[in-house]
């Protein structure tokens, strides 16, 4: 294993051993907020998770983001643990308490991450050569969904190593955003269009 730039890197490239260091890292600085704030209000307690537990859980995750579901959850319960802390809240489950705190999963905001690297990579916003990570479909299918825009082909993938690297993964999710969002002036625009789409596009929760 060898670390390259923050992110832990083994011989058969699996993120498991990032994923377990990383939420021993955030939990340890989770442990030293909880024994220095003993009243852990909403916007106070959030504050201090989002600035300096959340970067360790998510730091460089396009290049390392898990599919097992184990990992997945490695990484989940730390934020579980973050959220249940917070005083004054109703929720009964994880997902009641993060909408009430106007959070979203660390996996949902893994997968936004990755669009938003495809968005700077797609627009040339990053110094990195297009079509070493994607091919595209020139024009794509035409439909009213998709026409004008970069439309991205997905190659064939034997392993699951290879079906959830970067530019496997993300490819249908890119294509099946509105045009308007993958045709954003700019990448705040792009993030704003992709968070509304993400709201529009939630089911309706039962009263």
């Amino acid at each position: 294993m060898e670390r390259d730039v923050g992110v832990m890197v083994t011989n058969d490239l699996k993120p498991g051993q990032h994923c377990s260091k990383a939420a021993r890292t955030a939990n340890a600085v989770l442990t030293q907020i909880f024994k220095a704030f003993h009243y852990r209000d909403r916007k106070t307690f959030i504050q201090l998770y989002l600035q300096y537990v959340r970067p360790h859980l998510e730091f460089a995750s396009p290049a390392w983001s898990p599919w097992a579901q184990g990992d997945i959850d490695c990484l989940e319960k730390v934020q579980q643990r973050a959220v249940k802390a917070v005083s004054g809240l109703t929720g009964k489950t994880y997902e009641d308490r993060l909408e009430e705190l106007g959070l979203a999963t660390l996996k949902a905001r893994r997968e936004e991450s990755d669009l938003v690297q495809t968005f700077k990579i797609v627009k040339g916003i990053d110094d990195v050569k297009c079509e070493k990570w994607f091919s595209e479909i020139e024009n794509g299918r035409p439909t009213r969904a998709n026409t004008g825009g970069v439309i991205l082909q997905q190659t064939r993938s034997r392993l699951d190593l290879r079906r959830h690297f970067f530019s496997q993964r993300v490819v249908q999710e890119w294509n099946r955003l509105p045009l308007d969002t993958r045709n954003s002036a700019s990448v705040k625009a792009f993030k704003s269009a992709l968070r509304r789409s993400t709201r529009q596009a939630a089911p309706a929760r039962s009263t």
